[in-house]
């Protein structure tokens, strides 16, 4: 993330007046002392009460507004210094140790117990998604077994992945790279980006930088819809119409929620690295698009699920993906450097994490996935605890209320309690709520040890990025 101004403005004003207010009321103090001193004639008791319990407030104003600040300074760090822990000593590690497929690539699935299935499929999203995750982590750190790992994933997902006919990216391959489903899904081709963007980011790798332009050209050539605007879900491997829209949930979505956020996650990091003007107004048109025609104003939630002409297809809160988008978003506005938008969505962003909190999180500090005609989904997720943390702490720097580092704080000490694997590693990735725990609590939440630690859809992505985030941010702090 940029460490701009307007991220971490907030927190230089606090501080600056903090250290002001304090400073004052010790001189305040040690001007009414002296004052006093040479006052003509001196009072008949040099030593008059009053005076003297002046002079004492003002000092102990001074100290709790100095003893407050120490405060802050050491709960950050405390709340940081975990979160790095974890991520150094838990997460990086465990992947490092069982992500390689020695028959090529990544494994497709690994166990809880971290045991690669080498007859399963390699996804798309998981090794860009890993590949991502140990480039910044190589970025942040250094280390050459990081490095190494995410050589080896750039290389394999080049190699295997990247379509040499059509151009895009295959969704998924068989056990030996060779393509199993053709087709093109948006979502992948975003996450091959923000891969190959991050790993030119962290080694300089100009094969990564040029791939990672090749498929955002191919995304604004064969996907991105013109005269509507937005991309379009699915499409055949040569890109023309294909008759399912998508992999998920509603089948007749042609736009969704989902693929925008992440298409505009990508942009925003190529554009890192990459500052094209056609780059800009593509992640320009993505911000208006998360601001006006994938989220209602009225209820402060995104709407998941669109047609061509942006009809919404159903109503479903997803207060995982709410929250997450309420950061991207910044984060997006930001990179553009654009004041008028970022004040904008910065307003946008906190009404959002107020709703999520507000509707989606229990009296323990765990987020709901979503609500749906069906009712509330049952089963806490690791990835919207996420985003939770990140999207409070992002609200807390934003407006400096303490009320959202509270509930970050309260949040993580879930994901410590449920979440983390203590016996083989990592995290699982759905605990199951106590029958009967109110106030949207989870209760005594068992964790699901029947889901993989790696597969499709899980990775490190979320509970890493959570991690880089707060290290970063709380480190600006």
């Amino acid at each position: 993330m940029p460490e701009t101004p307007c991220r971490i403005k907030i927190d230089k004003i606090i501080l600056y007046n903090a250290y002001h207010i304090a400073f004052f009321c010790i001189f305040a103090a040690i001007t009414f002392a002296h004052k006093q001193r040479d006052q003509k004639p001196l009072p008949a008791n040099p030593f008059n009460i009053n005076n003297m319990r002046k002079t004492i407030l003002l000092i102990m104003l001074a100290a709790l507004c100095l003893g407050a600040m120490a405060q802050d300074e050491s709960e950050t760090a405390s709340l940081r210094n975990e979160i790095e822990e974890e991520l150094t000593g838990n997460i990086l590690p465990f992947w490092t140790r069982n992500a390689a497929d020695p028959q090529g690539g990544f494994y497709g699935v690994i166990t809880r117990e971290g045991k690669g299935v080498h007859e399963a499929a390699k996804g798309a999203v998981l090794g860009s998604r890993e590949l991502w995750t140990f480039s910044y982590a190589y970025r942040l750190y250094g280390k050459t077994e990081h490095k190494a790992l995410a050589d080896r994933l750039q290389q394999y997902f080049i190699e295997n992945f990247i379509d040499k006919t059509y151009g895009g990216v295959y969704w998924t391959l068989n056990p030996d790279g060779t393509p199993k489903e053709t087709v093109k899904q948006t979502y992948a081709l975003a996450y091959a980006i923000y891969g190959l963007a991050e790993h030119f980011r962290a080694t300089g790798n100009v094969e990564s930088l040029n791939q990672a332009i090749n498929l955002f050209c191919t995304l604004e050539e064969k996907v991105h819809d013109h005269d509507r605007g937005g991309y379009l879900e699915l499409l055949e491997r040569d890109f023309t119409r294909a008759q399912k829209h998508g992999f998920v949930e509603n089948m007749e979505a042609t736009k969704t929620m989902n693929t925008h956020i992440h298409v505009l996650e990508a942009y925003t990091t190529l554009y890192k690295v990459w500052r094209d003007d056609a780059l800009r107004e593509c992640l320009r048109e993505l911000i208006g698009i998360l601001e006006t025609r994938l989220y209602d104003q009225k209820r402060s939630h995104l709407i998941l699920f669109c047609d061509d002409d942006w009809n919404p297809l159903d109503e479903v809160d997803s207060y995982g993906h709410d929250i997450e988008t309420s950061w991207l978003l910044c984060e997006a506005a930001e990179t553009l450097g654009d004041d008028t938008i970022t004040n904008r969505i910065h307003r946008q962003a906190v009404r959002m994490v107020d709703v999520a909190i507000s509707e989606g999180m229990g009296s323990d500090g765990s987020m709901i996935y979503e609500k749906n005609r069906r009712g509330v989904s049952r089963q806490r997720q690791w990835w919207p605890h996420c985003e939770t943390v990140i999207g409070c702490i992002n609200a807390w720097q934003i407006t400096g209320d303490r009320k959202y580092f509270d509930q970050a704080v309260t949040t993580w000490q879930f994901i410590k309690n449920h979440f983390i694997d203590k016996e083989y590693g990592e995290w699982f990735r759905e605990v199951i709520p106590e029958a009967g725990a109110g106030g949207n609590s989870a209760g005594n939440a068992t964790p699901n040890t029947r889901l993989p630690k790696a597969s499709l859809w899980n990775c490190p992505y979320h509970n890493s990025r959570m991690c880089y985030e707060l290290k970063q941010r709380l480190n600006n702090h």
